[in-house]
């Protein structure tokens, strides 16, 4: 794995360090390094779910909702990404 030129030394020594620690490990930091990305969540995100939930719900409760059973979706899965 290459280092990117520009890091600084202490990123650099950071990488290193990271780099030796266990795969759970280097996981858990990756992934917190890529929330510290993330900007402000938006006020409206949990609210506009609740609604898209209830609408989803509503569909499949009255019928209008198209669903399919998993063994037919993982066949699907299957067919178009495994076995190209």
């Amino acid at each position: 794995m290459g280092k990117l030129e520009t890091m600084s030394r202490n990123a650099d020594r950071l990488l290193d360090e990271a780099l030796r620690l266990s795969e759970g490990d280097r996981a858990e930091l990756a992934a917190k390094l890529i929330e510290s990305l993330d900007g402000a969540p938006d006020a409206d995100v949990d609210a506009a779910w609740a609604k898209e939930i209830e609408r989803r719900c509503a569909a499949v409760d009255s019928g209008d909702a198209v669903t399919s059973d998993w063994e037919t979706v993982r066949s699907r899965i299957e067919r178009d990404i495994f076995r190209r």
